[in-house]
């Protein structure tokens, strides 16, 4: 009797001990496909992808969606004009442009069709504004015509006095960049997929049934994956195996100007192109303030996104040749993007055993970004991936202004049932408090305060955060569930409050 109940004691505690074990095992999921990247190509990569019956993962290095290329660039919706006819620059380009204001207002995105002059200072210059509207011609952009310099004071009357000429792009819009990445990933999480962030990807492993994408230790499997990564694409090309191409960060540097100055200029008034790019623009933005620049420098360093003297004064100088009257006591901030520049002179876009690269995808990237996740759902289907639509697919999305777009009355009716919406914390921008909740509880969701800074534009006024942060910080912490002090202004260590003055 002793010997059974020993056996039986031994049987129920190794039944246990097998129970455990298997809890312990970390159950490995098979998404379709990974996306690495989830700046405005990724996030409309992954949009287009999940109108079809596909288990997406993005994975992010960084701790919120945007902040590569997409948080920093001139934020213009080229024409198509420039880029070489052929290629897929030039191809994606007018697509995507086309494509542009249907996308945006499926999405509550800000964008305007405000059209964009090309500005001629002499002969040679004529010369290289008819060849670009040759090019653009054969690229298929509508609308294009050189005018001499009367013409362009009647369509810009602050135009500077060198200017002789001007080849006139009716097509050219504006949009907010990082509104339509965080508006893209959110409409792709809204049909199912899933986000990853603070997923810096380490090693690429090749599998017999896809991919298995590490960061440290943990990784995501998938039968398929879509390499996104801005200025990192060549190295997470490298960890797949392929070599066939590098990166090099193109720094350009800008000037922001305070809505005061917003009307100066209604077109993008670009100037000529060179190698190393299209110049130092002057562009109203969508949100009305004044944008000049990019400077163009090619670095080694793919985070190196600081600012200079010589950088600030070049933009300075170029702009005022473009436009006078410019006011440089109106700027508010200044700041410096990164461009992906490809070793090939074009985007890279190609997919080879499961793997896709969209590579190089500089300028006019934001332009094409809808017409390359065309571009890349095309390549899968030609690679034998069967795509069937989504049921009940979600197609659109509520814009995070939409408060303060209303009339009175309708903010008054909201109101009477939310009325944090009455309690204003941005007073530069008048923004709500119930704007921020809004945005702090919609997909993706921010976790920092730059986070919340791109979703409602609290603390992009003129004082920079200095009157609405603290109460910003202080709703983050409330919904987060996290203490105060842990709040940062962009992830990281970048910690703002370092201890309490008094309890």
């Amino acid at each position: 009797m002793c010997y059974n109940t020993d056996i039986k004691e031994f049987y129920y505690i190794r039944y246990i001990h097998v129970i455990f074990d298997l809890i312990s095992i970390e159950v490995d999921i098979m998404h379709d496909i990974c996306i690495i990247g989830a700046g405005v190509v990724g996030g409309c990569v992954a949009r287009e992808l999940m109108k079809y019956k596909l288990d997406v993962v993005i994975a992010e290095k960084m701790g919120d969606v945007a902040m590569g290329a997409t948080k920093a660039n001139s934020a213009i919706v080229h024409a198509g004009f420039d880029a070489k006819e052929g290629s897929l620059k030039a191809k994606l380009n007018v697509r995507g442009s086309k494509m542009m204001e249907e996308y945006c207002r499926e999405l509550g995105v800000k964008y305007k069709n405000n059209g964009s002059l090309v500005l001629g200072f002499n002969d040679d210059d004529r010369e290289t504004l008819n060849a670009l509207m040759q090019r653009g011609i054969a690229n298929g952009v509508e609308g294009l015509r050189v005018v001499d310099r009367d013409e362009v004071l009647k369509l810009e009357p602050n135009i500077g006095d060198e200017v002789v000429a001007a080849l006139v792009a009716p097509t050219g819009g504006i949009v907010c960049p990082y509104e339509l990445c965080m508006a893209a990933v959110g409409n792709a999480m809204d049909n199912g997929a899933e986000l990853k962030l603070n997923f810096p990807v380490t090693r690429i492993e090749k599998t017999e049934k896809g991919y298995k994408v590490y960061s440290g230790d943990e990784f995501i499997e998938a039968e398929i994956v879509i390499n996104c990564a801005g200025v990192y694409s060549d190295d997470v090309a490298r960890m797949a195996g392929d070599s066939s191409f590098t990166v090099t960060p193109r720094r350009g540097e800008y000037i922001l100007l305070d809505k005061e100055w917003g009307t100066l200029v209604s077109h993008t008034v670009f100037q000529c192109p060179s190698k190393m790019g299209k110049g130092i623009l002057v562009t109203p933005t969508v949100d009305g303030n004044l944008l000049l620049g990019p400077t163009a420098e090619d670095i080694s360093d793919k985070e190196d996104t600081s600012t200079t003297a010589s950088g600030i004064e070049t933009v300075k100088r170029m702009a005022s040749r473009s436009v006078s009257g410019l006011n440089f006591g109106g700027t508010i901030t200044s700041f410096t993007g990164l461009r992906a520049t490809g070793s090939v002179g074009d985007f890279i876009i190609n997919c080879k055993d499961g793997f896709v690269n969209c590579a190089g995808i500089e300028s006019p990237g934001l332009s094409s970004a809808p017409a390359i996740a065309e571009y890349v759902r095309d390549l899968l289907i030609e690679s034998g991936v069967r795509l069937t639509p989504r049921e009940n697919h979600i197609s659109k999305r509520k814009p995070l202004h939409a408060f303060r777009e209303l009339s009175n009355d309708e903010k008054n009716e909201i109101i009477k049932e939310h009325p944090e919406y009455a309690h204003i914390i941005c007073r530069c921008e008048t923004i709500s408090e119930g704007e921020i909740l809004e945005a702090i509880r919609t997909n993706p969701k921010p976790h920092d305060l730059d986070g919340v800074k791109r979703r409602t534009r609290s603390g992009m006024g003129r004082c920079q955060g200095g009157f609405c942060a603290p109460y910003v910080v202080e709703l983050l912490a409330k919904e987060l569930g996290c203490d105060y002090q842990d709040i940062t202004k962009f992830g990281g260590e970048s910690y703002i409050n370092i201890g309490k003055t008094k309890e």
